[in-house]
């Protein structure tokens, strides 16, 4: 099969390599999944990037879809032709998406429904699901006002859709022009540009002195520091899956203590079993209802898999960035 891979971390037109590696054959439990898309995300970046290597040769990509061609023992031959799209494929695994084919427990192959395309399906692993698991544990949002860090990237659009559903009134942050525009366009009420405006001032401002109610979050190192300055309101909960700075982080604790604030942080790629089945089934419903718009910001072949992770690590695509197979 032709696949992309690495050996060694560095940067991406350094240590990436294409070629041809041997057709992988599903095992008990597994399925054989022949790809048309494989998601970009930027954890696959910082793996390669930085991330020790477990086997010899790492075909990177957690995230994917395509049609189920083979089935190993113990699954049922009725899979076989099923439009997929899949979860954790690279995650504690050496063989990722980036390649014409992928093996995994048949579980992690979830249908693709009717209408919802592969590009589209690609994007579901890591944005669609964190996106789901954040507003779950931020409980119900009906009239509550939420902050989303990052509204105008691929996780906080989806997040920013999820809340509207729910009858949050959101408020978004966001940089670069495009992602202003894009976090509007997912239907933001207030957009804060992070670089030019004092986010706690404008969120006091915007809340009447209140604070938000809830801070849905991208990066902890940056959010952490709105907790001293009254943005989230008394009783208020941050959820926060992701940080810049994945150290230390420092934390004024007077403010989480007097105003009884909430702190819940997740990971995606490591969801308990029953969070995993409530995200599954909460994601399928969104998608049955067509209730989801999915953003592709750019696509590349796989043989410009190089380009396509320059472009996730120079931030100026506003969207996923999705490799196809063809």
């Amino acid at each position: 099969m032709k696949a992309a891979w690495y050996s060694n971390n560095g940067k991406a037109r350094e240590v990436l390599v294409l070629g041809e590696l041997p057709d992988p054959v599903p095992g008990p439990g597994e399925v054989r999944v022949k790809l048309a898309t494989s998601g970009v995300n930027p954890s696959d970046v910082k793996s390669r990037m930085g991330r020790p290597l477990i086997a010899e040769k790492i075909i990177p990509h957690s995230d994917g879809a395509g049609v189920i061609d083979q089935v190993g023992p113990g699954v049922a031959a009725s899979r076989v032709g099923e439009r997929v799209w899949l979860w954790n494929g690279q995650w504690k695994r050496p063989f990722g998406t980036a390649a014409e084919y992928i093996t995994l427990p048949q579980e992690q192959a979830v249908l693709l429904p009717a209408g919802v395309d592969f590009a589209a399906g690609a994007c579901f692993g890591i944005p669609a699901l964190t996106a789901v698991q954040a507003i779950r544990l931020a409980g119900p949002l009906q009239g509550k006002t939420v902050l989303v860090t990052g509204a105008g990237n691929a996780v906080g659009h989806y997040i920013t859709q999820l809340a509207l559903l729910q009858g949050a009134r959101v408020i978004g942050t966001a940089g670069a022009p495009a992602r202003l525009q894009h976090a509007r366009d997912a239907g933001a009420h207030e957009i804060i540009n992070y670089k030019t405006e004092p986010v706690a001032q404008r969120i006091l401002e915007l809340t009447q002195g209140q604070g938000v109610d809830v801070m849905l979050d991208m990066d902890f190192s940056s959010t952490s520091k709105l907790l001293g300055q009254g943005a989230l309101k008394a009783h208020g909960q941050l959820v926060c899956y992701g940080s810049n700075d994945m150290n230390e982080v420092a934390v004024s604790f007077r403010p989480l203590l007097w105003g009884s604030l909430g702190l819940k942080f997740f990971l995606v790629y490591e969801l308990s079993a029953e969070d995993r089945r409530e995200t599954l089934a909460t994601l399928a419903g969104l998608l049955e209802r067509k209730q989801l718009v999915h953003q592709i910001g750019q696509s590349f072949a796989l043989k410009d898999i190089a380009a396509a992770h320059e472009a996730v690590e120079g931030g100026q695509v506003v969207g996923n960035v999705v490799l196809t197979m063809e």
